[in-house]
């Protein structure tokens, strides 16, 4: 019995410690993709910001495999605000380094990407914003688009407070 205990603490203080050194998440959440990400599939996260006054950073998170076989990655990443507006940005990012290996962090297979989106971000309406993020990828010396991406497990968004380091 005193040996659960102290595994469960030592849990608990290992979650502890790992929340509170991510003293920047404001908003941080992944949804899984299955098997391939279609070209028509869209992400969806909706958002009700903390305040309306503070400054924040946002990110789309991204997790792959060495499945993943392109260089770059192209998204369409919408926001839509509360009252209406809608602002829509096609924005491009290196995955792979020139001799081909996969950036991002991780021990494994599975690779880690955190991608600038927009910096210093004031969210002044009220209500749910809604960000939509869709792949966009193209072969070379070809029109139509990848229509099933595959290597792509997980699509996150994430808010973080602004600070002077960023």
């Amino acid at each position: 019995m005193a040996q659960s205990k102290v595994v469960l603490l030592l849990l608990l203080a290992g979650f502890l410690s790992a929340v509170s050194c991510d003293s920047n998440r404001v908003y941080d959440t992944y949804k899984s993709i299955p098997n391939k990400w279609h070209k028509d599939s869209v992400v969806s996260f909706n958002i009700s910001p903390p305040d309306s006054t503070n400054a924040y950073n946002l990110f789309v998170n991204l997790r792959n495999t060495n499945d993943y076989r392109f260089n770059n990655l192209f998204l369409i990443v919408e926001m839509q605000f509360p009252h209406g507006k809608t602002i829509k940005d096609t924005l491009e990012y290196r995955m792979a380094d020139p001799t081909g290996k996969l950036l991002g962090t991780g021990y494994t297979d599975v690779k880690e990407n955190k991608l600038w989106y927009k910096e210093g971000v004031i969210f002044n309406e009220s209500g749910t914003y809604t960000v939509n993020i869709q792949h966009a990828m193209r072969e070379n010396g070809k029109a139509n688009g990848v229509v099933e991406l595959t290597g792509v497990t997980d699509v996150g968004f994430r808010i973080e407070n602004k600070t002077n380091n960023n």
